[in-house]
C-alpha cells in the first residue's frame, strides 16, 4: 500500500482532522492481523503505529479493534469503518491520480473478479507481471462463476465470457470468444458423428447449467435444437473432463479446449453450422465520468496480452 502524503487529511466530523495515514494503518492492520507488521510497511515502529491506531479511535469515538498478545480482530464498529476506510482510501489515490505527474503512474489497489476457470487459465499467469510493470498498483484478485454485482461489491473491473445483459455498466471487448460443438474420438467412434445439428437430440449432450437450445445458422436459416443429456453443470472445468473421458458433446470455448483439440483429444464437429450466437470476453466496469488509471491499465494489459485473434486461437486446430 502506497503511504499517504502526510498532508492528505479529511475531516470526519467538527473541526478536527482525520489523517489518511492512520486509515491506511488501519486497514493493514486489520487484513494483516497484526498492528506491528502494518507499522513495519510505513516505516513506523509497533509502538507509533500503536499509539496512532488509538489515536484514530479516539477522534472517531469507537474502538475499531479487539487485541490481544498475538493477533487484532475487527470490532462491530470497526468492520462498518472497514469498508468506509478502504473507499476513501481509493478515493484520494484517484483524485491524486487524476493530475500532475500521477496521471502516467496507476495507483492504488484494483478489485477485479473474473470466471475462475478463465482466470487461472489465462490470467493468473500473467498477474505477476502486470504487477512488476506497475509498481504502484496491488490487486484484489476474485476468482468466481457467480456474477458479482460490481457497485456493492466494491468492484473496479469484472472479466466476463459471453454475451452481456443491459446494464449501466461500461463493456469493452478484450477478445473473441470462439466456441466450437466437440466431442473425444471415442465417443464419436461409439455413437457416431453427428452431420446435421438436428442430430444431437440422439446424443449425450454435457449441458453447461441450464443452456439446453443450441442455436445454430443453417442453409434453411435459423435453427435452436433442444439438447438433453445426464450431466449438466454450472463448472466448464466438469464438462471438459467429461468431454476427454468420452462421455459426450459440449459446446465450448476455445480458450478453454483448444489444446487438446490441436492434440487430437477433442475433435470438433458440425463445422458447416455455425453457431447463431457471437459472445465475447469483456472488461466491464462502473459507469462513472473518471475511470482510474489503474483499471484502464489492466484493461489495456489484459487486451494486448490476448491479441487479436486471442493467442489460444492462433495455431491451427485439428477439425473434425
Amino acid at each position: 500500500m502506497k503511504i499517504p502524503d502526510s498532508g492528505d487529511r479529511v475531516l470526519p466530523r467538527g473541526r478536527e482532522r482525520l489523517d489518511l495515514l492512520d486509515v491506511a494503518l488501519f486497514v493493514r492492520a486489520a487484513l494483516l492481523g497484526n498492528v506491528s507488521a502494518a507499522g513495519r510497511e510505513f516505516g513506523l515502529s509497533g509502538a507509533v503505529a500503536s499509539s496512532r491506531l488509538a489515536q484514530l479511535e479516539k477522534l472517531l469515538g469507537a474502538r475499531l479493534l479487539h487485541r490481544t498478545t498475538r493477533r487484532i480482530s475487527l470490532t462491530q464498529d470497526g468492520e462498518v469503518f472497514m469498508t468506509r476506510a478502504e473507499a476513501l482510501l481509493d478515493a484520494a489515490a484517484v483524485a491524486r491520480a487524476s493530475v500532475g505527474r500521477a496521471q502516467a503512474e496507476p495507483q492504488g489497489r484494483l478489485r477485479v473478479t473474473m470466471p475462475s476457470s478463465f482466470g487461472r487459465q489465462h490470467v493468473s499467469p500473467v498477474i505477476s507481471e502486470f504487477l512488476r510493470h506497475y509498481p504502484g498498483v496491488s490487486v484484489d484478485l476474485r476468482m468466481t462463476d457467480q456474477l458479482v454485482d460490481l457497485v456493492d461489491a466494491g468492484i473496479d473491473v469484472a472479466i466476463r465470457v459471453g454475451a452481456l445483459k443491459d446494464s449501466s455498466l461500461i463493456a469493452r471487448r478484450l477478445a473473441v470468444n470462439r466456441r466450437v460443438l466437440c466431442a473425444a474420438p471415442a465417443y464419436l467412434a461409439a455413437r457416431g458423428t453427428p452431420h446435421h445439428p438436428s442430430e444431437l437430440a440422439q446424443h449425450e449432450c454435457i449441458i453447461l447449467s441450464d443452456q439446453r437450445d443450441w442455436g445454430f445458422v443453417t442453409p434453411a436459416g435459423a435453427l435452436d435444437v433442444r439438447v438433453s443429456g445426464r450431466l449438466a453443470t454450472d463448472n466448464g472445468e466438469v464438462i471438459r473432463d467429461a468431454l476427454l473421458a468420452g462421455f459426450g458433446i459440449a459446446l465450448k470455448s476455445t480458450w478453454d479446449v483448444a489444446p487438446y483439440l490441436r492434440s487430437g483429444a477433442l475433435v470438433s464437429v458440425l463445422d458447416s453450422y455455425p453457431l447463431a450466437e457471437n459472445v465475447a470476453i469483456w472488461a466491464v466496469y462502473p459507469s462513472r465520468v473518471f475511470v482510474p488509471p489503474k483499471t484502464l491499465a489492466f484493461i489495456d494489459f489484459l487486451a494486448a496480452h490476448f491479441g487479436d485473434p486471442p493467442y489460444w486461437d492462433r495455431e491451427p486446430v485439428e477439425q473434425g
